[in-house]
């Protein structure tokens, strides 16, 4: 049988299909990738010390910052935690603001601004900005126990110490672990 060859059109076409499916095979769910992040989030779950949740915590933060739907989109999210650390808020939430406008489905940019109101007392604008994190990133432990501090900050107790239970679930080692409050026994002698 002769070797047939298709015009440059239809190579090219099949070319554009091919990265089309694998595109959406990618972000599939189900993914390669979405499999990596659940083993990733079992192994904190089940890490057994703190320096091995550490480890792992580390590959999932670098995961969140990573997913950046673009290189340009991740360094300004980049930045604004340099320009954060050195407490140049203006700057920080100007990057943000605009990783957010370019990416809005980019839930790392949207925990960062959260981060960022917080470190400026803005603690309701904080909470909004974690809310919208969480419904992109529902693990997300980071957002989670912000949001746990924020409420036992404005004596939400009850409802700080369940969300924090909740960042515990996803991640044993969190910092914050020291906030969660020890059931209270009952008074009296049990029979």
């Amino acid at each position: 049988m002769p070797h047939r060859t298709y015009p440059f059109a239809a190579r090219g076409l099949y070319l554009v299909a091919a990265m089309v499916f694998c595109a959406l095979m990618w972000s599939a769910p189900g993914s390669a990738q979405d499999r990596d992040k659940d083993a990733l989030f079992a192994a904190l779950k089940s890490a057994s010390s703190e320096m091995e949740a550490r480890r792992i915590e580390a590959r999932i933060w670098e995961g969140w910052i990573g997913a950046a739907p673009t290189a340009e989109t991740e360094a300004m999210v980049r930045e604004a935690m340099s320009k954060r650390r050195v407490a140049d808020y203006d700057s920080a939430l100007n990057l943000l603001n605009t990783a957010i406008d370019q990416a809005p489905a980019y839930a790392e940019a949207r925990n960062q601004r959260a981060f960022i109101y917080y470190l400026q007392g803005r603690k309701d604008k904080s909470l909004e900005a974690i809310e919208e994190t969480l419904r992109l990133e529902p693990r997300h432990f980071g957002a989670l126990s912000g949001k746990a501090r924020i409420l036992l900050e404005q004596g939400r107790v009850r409802l700080g110490q369940k969300v924090l239970r909740a960042a515990l679930e996803i991640h044993p080692y969190l910092p914050e672990r020291f906030l969660l409050l020890r059931p209270k026994k009952p008074d009296g002698i049990d029979l």
